[in-house]
């Protein structure tokens, strides 16, 4: 069975991309799927996050992404049986540079994932704060878009640019592509604005919010400075469980589209 390749995006930074990123791959593996991550994102957090440093050259996406093949030979294990990575570094900023010149460069994640779509039952991929190359390669290769929206003021500000791209690339590059769903992150519970944000964004989007919502929790900022997602730091952390759930969510989703 070919994997479901799902990308977290959001061109606004700080909305809880990679946090999604490393501890939904994560609690998917800890139920014993086959899981792929892929950071394509050039600050390389998910990298750090997931027990990688950044430091490291060689055998990043960026070789895989100029050379237009060898994913296979950049997958590196985790700490978690059935969680792989394939890491990224601050090389990747030239790389939108360096695809301009480059016949399909808007494929070339496509063409690299096809190489172990056999081997994993779900890809992940978390893509830089921006609409550039790198994210429209990530939205080309992919199945869905799973976009991380964060309970503060201004939290829609800019999606209806990402929800214009997703369009274009829906209509011109990749006909297949949803949105998997909208995630709310760093929810307060005492704050009143959370509660409105929510709300406001359940009304205009309806059943594409997932019902687990991602709450702040210490827990869960504290894990990637240890290199560690949230599961493994605290599973007993708010924030651990939660992405549990929304695994369990997203695991649901995929059984009833007949993946």
């Amino acid at each position: 069975m070919m994997a479901r390749v799902i990308c977290i995006v959001n061109q606004k930074g700080g909305v809880g991309k990679t946090t999604t990123a490393v501890n939904l791959s994560a609690s998917i593996a800890v139920a014993e799927k086959k899981v792929l991550l892929i950071d394509i994102d050039p600050q390389g957090n998910s990298t750090s996050g997931i027990g990688f440093p950044k430091e490291e050259s060689n055998g990043t996406i960026y070789q895989a992404l100029l050379r237009g093949s060898g994913l296979k030979d950049m997958i590196q294990k985790t700490s978690l049986a059935h969680l792989d990575v394939v890491t990224s570094n601050t090389d990747l900023i030239g790389a939108e540079v360096e695809l301009l010149q480059e016949k399909n460069r808007e494929r070339r994640l496509e063409q690299l994932i096809k190489e172990v779509e056999l081997d994993y039952e779900y890809i992940f991929i978390d893509c830089p704060p921006s609409l550039g190359l790198l994210t429209i390669n990530s939205l080309t290769a992919a199945h869905s878009v799973l976009i991380p929206l964060q309970c503060e003021y201004y939290a829609l500000e800019g999606l209806g640019q990402l929800l214009k791209t997703i369009r274009l690339i829906k209509q011109s590059l990749n006909p297949r592509l949803e949105i998997e769903g909208i995630l709310l992150t760093m929810f307060d519970v005492r704050n009143n604005l959370s509660h409105q944000v929510a709300d406001e964004v359940k009304s205009h989007f309806k059943d594409k919010v997932f019902k687990t919502i991602i709450p702040r929790n210490i827990r869960l900022s504290e894990a990637p400075s240890h290199g560690k997602p949230a599961l493994l730091y605290d599973i007993h952390s708010k924030g651990a469980e939660s992405y549990l759930t929304l695994a369990k969510e997203i695991m649901g989703n995929g059984e009833r589209n007949g993946n």
